[in-house]
């Protein structure tokens, strides 16, 4: 099994592109499982990540079978 690792950043960043688009890509879904993974998440990011999950869960957030956002936005 490939270990997963978030980037420093990540979450942020996919909290905010997800807030502009509301569309949660595949990439998106990899970054938020080694998200939930990550047992050293700071508070911040653990609000982030909880935040993207009730967006999800409410409707508020498509999940789209693009592989990330920038496949998405080119052919638009």
């Amino acid at each position: 099994m490939v270990p997963l690792a978030l980037l420093p950043g990540a979450l942020s960043e996919l909290f905010v592109q997800t807030s502009l688009t509301s569309e949660m890509t595949l990439a998106d879904r990899y970054g938020i499982l080694a998200a939930i993974l990550d047992e050293s998440l700071s508070e911040e990011d653990q609000q982030s990540l909880n935040r993207l999950l009730h967006a999800w869960m409410r409707g508020r957030v498509q999940v789209v079978s693009e592989l990330s956002a920038i496949n998405c936005r080119c052919y638009r």
